[in-house]
């Protein structure tokens, strides 16, 4: 499911695309260089503003291209300095990009560390039984130019908020793909967008420092770890076995543990780097001590990290997370055996935080109001 809008995202291009669209205008190689330095480094917001390029090419690339193919609709902030960003595409689709800032003690807010949780669809076709952003189904994958342009988003509020985004070309110090939709899924686009954010005539953000999650598609897990660039890899896993995981994951039938797990076995040995596996905790659900024993097991054989997230309640559907001492017992498990783990501490619970509330929300308030 693609939309095809009258005008290209410039976020879309790269360097060899655009060169390529030039020449055929008859300009000059070094144009493409001299545009992109604008969008991403100098951070052009408008047209007018590219003053090194003449009147008639200003023209040209405003009648072709869309700089910015996506508008902020809303920045919700939450009391643990969480932002949720809802940005409104041209065709009136609406995505979620959170920037989730972790204070670090003695320097202030303004050099917090910021991790940029990014969206690769508008809805989700996996029906994950516990998510929001499939409540709605799958409406259609982005472009690689709407993925690109939310962390741009990211860069015009930050450029404006901390002195350290004026004198770094990407205020933030990680990204995860983990936002709204599968991101395998819609490999192509992630790619592509993951490509620009990483060059250096992009955002030149080491790839290192962008991790890609997904539900466990096996071919694509495979595909990813033939990639010259070395992203890191989470599995989103919430349930140890398979008796568990397809109460709630339906992707486990097509791609259970005897496939999942090997597959993330050779992509961790490919690219010699830990993997994280994700689970969230959902009360009578996954959270027994046998499934931490489970995990325990899968982790050790992996040599993986894992990242434990009580549940963020999504208003409509009946789970809710355990209690903090269930939470504290099932890491211990883990813990005991020393094995690599976080019990993350929720963050943006007051803002709906959770991949896909928001946008829910917003569309029902606009149905409800027609």
């Amino acid at each position: 499911m693609k939309f095809t809008p009258a005008r290209a995202p410039l976020t879309g291009e790269t360097l060899e695309t655009l060169t390529a669209r030039l020449a055929l205008r008859g300009e000059p190689a070094f144009r493409a260089k001299q545009i992109l330095d604008w969008l991403y480094k100098k951070r052009a917001r408008n047209w007018s503003e590219m003053t090194s390029l003449s009147k008639p090419l200003r023209a040209w690339l405003d009648e072709t291209f869309d700089l910015l193919p996506a508008s902020l609709v809303l920045n919700k902030q939450s009391a643990d300095v969480t932002d949720k960003l809802l940005l409104q595409l041209a065709d009136q689709a609406l995505i979620e990009t959170v920037i989730i800032r972790v204070p670090q003690e003695g320097v202030g807010l303004d050099h917090s560390r910021k991790t940029i949780c990014i969206s690769t669809q508008v809805g989700c076709a996996m029906g994950c039984v516990f998510c929001a952003s499939g409540l709605a189904g799958l409406k259609r994958d982005l472009s690689a130019g709407e993925i690109v342009a939310q962390l741009l988003h990211v860069c015009h509020l930050e450029d404006a908020r901390t002195p350290r985004a004026r004198t770094e070309l990407a205020s933030f110090d990680n990204i995860v793909v983990m936002g709204m939709g599968e991101p395998l899924a819609n490999y192509d686009a992630l790619i592509c967008a993951l490509t620009i954010v990483n060059a250096e005539w992009g955002l030149g953000f080491g790839a290192r420092r962008i991790t890609i999650s997904t539900s466990g598609l096996v071919p694509k897990i495979l595909r990813l770890a033939d990639e010259p660039l070395g992203f890191r890899l989470a599995i989103s896993l919430h349930g140890a076995t398979d008796e568990v995981r397809e109460k709630i994951m339906p992707v486990n039938k097509a791609y259970p543990l005897a496939k999942l797990i090997p597959a993330v076995k050779a992509f961790a040995e490919k690219h010699g780097r830990m993997v994280t596996l994700e689970f969230i905790l959902i009360a009578e659900v996954n959270d027994a001590l046998e499934q931490a024993e489970k995990l325990r097991d899968l982790a050790r054989d992996l040599h993986a990290h894992v990242n434990l997230i009580p549940y963020n309640t999504v208003a409509g559907l009946p789970w809710q997370r355990p209690s903090i001492t269930r939470q504290e017992r099932f890491a211990e498990v883990l813990r005991r055996a020393r094995i690599s783990v976080t019990l993350r501490r929720e963050k943006g619970h007051d803002i709906d935080a959770a991949c896909g509330q928001l946008r829910l929300q917003t569309e029902q308030g606009r149905k409800a109001a027609i």
